[in-house]
């Protein structure tokens, strides 16, 4: 489930890094953004209740609520941004605990289970995320360039979404 919900979330990121490249419309965007932010929702619905998985689940909650907001500053063309770079705010604060979660792995619970195992490379793309979260931030309250964050997100499209996503889904493995 969380696979396919990277590759999805990719069609949100592009666009909407080509908008702020100078090239398309906030309209069409934002809907786009909006289907996925829905999609990303439901499916953290779906990681945690169906598939046991509360932890993955948190992740893809804030950030498709997040998706959802810029949904609706790009179809209601808000003028002010401060709102959504708010919530972008509180997602990156979210984004860096799992970054530090998935590089120390999860603590050892009763039986010597551990319930997050540690893993360098979700670590390296949760700070992708913070760092993405962070830019938009920064750019809602114009601190930060948007061609700046559209290179961002272009860039983070394939290591953040796409590598591990086609690497898990074709190899069964990360890349490291």
């Amino acid at each position: 489930m969380t696979l396919a919900l990277l590759i999805a979330i990719s069609v949100m990121w592009l666009p909407v890094a080509i908008l702020f490249l100078g090239k398309g419309e906030a309209k069409g965007t934002g809907a786009a953004t909006g289907f996925v932010g829905t999609v990303v929702v439901l499916g953290a619905i779906l990681q945690a209740a169906v598939f046991k998985d509360p932890f993955t689940a948190g992740l893809l909650f804030v950030h498709g609520l997040l998706y959802c907001t810029v949904s609706y500053a790009l179809l209601t063309g808000l003028e002010d941004l401060r709102s959504v770079g708010n919530v972008s705010l509180t997602v990156a604060i979210v984004s860096a605990i799992y970054m530090v979660v998935f590089f120390t792995g999860g603590p050892v619970v009763e039986g010597g289970k551990q319930l997050v195992a540690k893993s360098n490379f979700f670590a390296l793309a949760c700070a992708g995320y913070t760092v993405l979260t962070i830019e938009v931030w920064l750019n809602a309250y114009g601190k930060f360039p948007a061609k700046g964050l559209a290179w961002s997100l272009i860039v983070w499209a394939f290591v953040g979404l796409w590598l591990p996503a086609f690497s898990l889904l074709v190899t069964g493995k990360l890349p490291f």
